[in-house]
């Protein structure tokens, strides 16, 4: 796959065992995903088509019916922590629904022209949701914690579609709990399969929290371009060997 943090990279260079990872297969899809679990905690489909299909809606006098509300994303900022293949895609996403993109570098070596850099405070504080696309390393793991999540607007949305542990997910779960900010989606935790335990499966408010079981990357397509490069990798390694 893309990420290499759960490879032991120092035993396999102590062995002599090559180390290639796959990039840019799931950028779509991912991008996709995104947007999918950010519109379903927005918009919340999921009530307003129970409402219909339970008949209320049929039984009602008015055409229309105000359930939860939501704001458009139209006019409002979106953070995108790590500017990467993904994070760029959904950068120009974020820009055709009229948002504004910003980012932050955490290798602090980006610094594309394109959309505006924050230092990852002020990116917090701004944004109306912030999402994740950077790998898991020594310097993101832990990035967001009580203290960060505190800098967040009572109504940002947090998506997570990079990697477990760049979320204190316990952190996150409190959060959620005291209403310090709107909602969250999550596709990857610090242990996969989800630990039992994990706190994000006891957040109080269901409606405030998406949970997908690290999908975000596995469109039709996406599976098929990682299988194919990863045959590349290995025919490549193998003529390499040959030489």
């Amino acid at each position: 796959a893309t990420g290499v943090n759960n490879i032991d990279s120092d035993y396999a260079r102590l062995k002599g065992i090559e180390v290639r990872n796959v990039v840019a297969y799931s950028t779509d899809s991912v991008a996709q995903s995104t947007f999918s679990m950010l519109l379903y905690l927005l918009n919340r489909p999921n009530y307003y088509d129970a409402y219909v299909k339970s008949g209320a809606y049929a039984r009602s006098e008015m055409f229309t019916h105000h359930g939860p509300a939501f704001w458009e994303l139209s006019g409002k900022r979106f953070g995108i922590i790590g500017l990467g293949n993904i994070g760029r895609k959904v950068a120009r996403i974020a820009e055709g629904f009229g948002m504004e993109a910003v980012f932050y570098s955490t290798t602090g070596r980006n610094n594309n022209i394109n959309y505006k850099r924050f230092d990852l405070d002020t990116l917090l504080r701004t944004s109306d949701v912030i999402s994740i696309h950077a790998p898991l390393t020594d310097i993101t793991y832990d990035l967001i914690n009580w203290e960060k999540l505190k800098l967040m607007k009572p109504c940002a949305i947090i998506l997570n579609t990079g990697r477990g542990g760049i979320i204190n997910e316990a952190d996150l779960a409190r959060a959620l709990n005291e209403n310090l900010i709107g909602a969250a989606g999550i596709d990857v935790y610090m242990h996969e399969p989800i630990d039992p335990q994990n706190p994000l499966l006891k957040v109080y408010d269901k409606d405030k929290l998406i949970l997908t079981p690290h999908t975000a990357w596995a469109s039709m397509e996406a599976r098929a371009r990682l299988i194919e490069k990863i045959a590349r990798n290995i025919e490549a390694f193998k003529r390499e060997n040959q030489e």
